[in-house]
């Protein structure tokens, strides 16, 4: 196997304001973007050639990852007109692909970060004679995901949607968003229109009796579509918790790039990513954050499960926490701002305006 199509044209609008002006995959994460961690982990795995299948503010890939040499890979991009869904989007890349008609096509969501063992994915496909294979992965409260049964053999029995009643909740198996495609099986998928593949594909499949296989991988798997998870997902990079050959450092308590300016007695923990050129002031805490290049945190800021984006300013002993801060946004001195907040791009907060508490 050494091809790879990635699925990257959302939108993201769970995550805004972070994807007002960065597609998802673009968004930062342990200091590079996400993208980088996915397209690390597949070159480890022996992947060569990748498609991206962009779509939302598709211009910014190519500048920044060029043809790919730079991590090893042969990368090309295809944008799509109309958004097409995950399947119409894995449809209309299909003629960059040079896979034979047999031969296993990697097929992955931009949105997940995972531990996956991709080499494994692939030899479960190829041994079993699978025309797909999924990664599953057990949760605990499977509701808000797709239900995926398997027999004893790990064959898939059915595709469930988003189960509500305990009856319909007949395992806690889910799709993880990694799939292998025989590449002929691409082929069968309609052309030129909306398709998802887990609502229609897949069901399609199993319907006309093609062997659809699940392998269950439970190590590390996050779905990054809220920006908790997002700051979650950067912080377990950061401290080794999901693994990435992509992380600019070495993994620990804190990642300080180039150029940022962190005060002697600052305290970075909780794998905090501090951006280039951005600037920690005196005796500000920051846990478990993402701030963004150019950012500034006035002395005496307290921040914990937040994102600081490109440019924004915390005032002094403002305190944050589990907020979103757009790009270039402002918040003014003694601010307390807690779960859920999102200051949009720009936007500025005078001081002491915004409180949970008493200032007293």
């Amino acid at each position: 196997m050494t091809e790879a199509i990635l699925l990257v044209g959302g939108k993201g609008t769970r995550l805004r304001p972070l994807t007002v002006n960065t597609p998802k995959p673009m968004v930062p994460a342990a200091g590079v973007p996400f993208l980088t961690h996915q397209l690390a982990r597949a070159r480890a795995a022996g992947v060569e050639h990748i498609v991206l299948a962009t779509s939302y503010l598709a211009e910014v890939f190519e500048p920044y990852f060029g043809d790919g040499s730079g991590l090893g890979l042969h990368i090309e991009y295809v944008t799509e007109e109309e958004p097409l869904g995950t399947g119409g989007a894995i449809r209309n890349v299909a003629a960059r692909l040079h896979s034979g008609p047999d031969e296993p096509v990697l097929i992955f969501n931009g949105d997940i970060l995972t531990g996956l063992d991709i080499r494994a994915l692939v030899a479960t496909h190829e041994t079993t004679g699978a025309d797909v294979s999924l990664h599953l992965t057990r949760v605990e409260d499977p509701r808000a995901y797709g239900l995926v049964p398997t027999d004893a053999t790990g064959r898939v029995t059915a595709f469930l949607e988003k189960p509500q009643t305990p009856e319909e909740i007949v395992t806690d198996q889910i799709n993880a968003g990694a799939y292998v495609f025989r590449r002929s099986v691409i082929d069968t998928i309609p052309a030129g229109r909306p398709v998802s593949v887990e609502r229609e594909t897949f069901p399609d499949l199993l319907a006309t009796g093609a062997h659809l296989q699940g392998m269950v991988d439970s190590t590390y798997w996050l779905d990054l579509g809220t920006p908790q998870a997002f700051v979650r997902g950067s912080a377990d990079l950061v401290l080794g918790r999901a693994p990435s050959p992509a992380v600019p450092g070495r993994c620990g308590d804190r990642l300080v790039l180039p150029t940022a300016r962190v005060a002697p007695d600052a305290k970075l923990t909780g794998g905090t990513v501090v951006g280039e050129g951005a600037r920690i002031g005196e005796g500000a805490r920051i846990t478990g954050s993402t701030i963004l290049s150019g950012a500034v945190v006035e002395p005496g800021a307290v921040i914990t499960d937040s994102f600081i984006g490109t440019g924004a300013h915390i005032g002094e002993r403002t305190i944050l926490s589990g907020t979103v801060i757009g790009d270039g946004a402002v918040v003014g001195p003694d601010n307390e701002l807690r779960e859920g907040v999102r200051v949009w791009c720009d936007a500025k907060i005078p001081a002491g305006a915004l409180r949970f508490s008493s200032d007293q």
